[in-house]
């Protein structure tokens, strides 16, 4: 059975999948084993195309946990979609950033037993929510 955070982190990847499929895009998410890339999108020309990495929260929402990998990549073309699924019923957030955007607003935090996080603060993606535009617009 699937833990509530892979619930959570799915139901993020197909609500993004279908923006993007509602916004005129060809989408395709990818093997759950796939590294870095939840969502392959592109227009139906093929001249433009995306990695998407999705991060969804369903109970906090001040901030989403990130890999150190979010501190390294560097592209235009890898976007970071994340995800507040708020209570039942309310409005979806999303902030959509690329990646060389994101890698600059990433902190790291260590814990007293050693633990290490990255994360970004809602705060500092507020001005990216629904900004869908990051995709341009799907050539036909």
């Amino acid at each position: 059975m699937a833990s509530f955070g892979q619930q959570t982190g799915m139901q993020g990847v197909y609500l993004v999948a279908a923006e993007l499929s509602k916004r005129g895009f060809i989408v395709s998410p990818t093997s759950r084993s796939a590294a870095g890339a939840d969502i392959l999108v592109t227009d139906h020309s093929c001249e433009k195309a995306f990695s998407v990495q999705v991060k969804t929260n369903a109970k906090t929402f001040g901030f989403w946990l990130l890999s150190k990998k979010a501190k390294e990549i560097n592209s235009d073309s890898h976007i970071y979609v994340l995800v507040n699924l708020r209570k039942k019923g309310a409005e979806k957030e999303f902030f959509s950033l690329p990646s060389r955007i994101l890698k600059e607003k990433v902190y790291y935090s260590k814990s007293r037993t050693g633990s290490e996080w990255y994360a970004i603060s809602l705060e500092d993606v507020k001005k990216y929510r629904d900004k869908w535009t990051i995709f341009g617009e799907p050539i036909e």
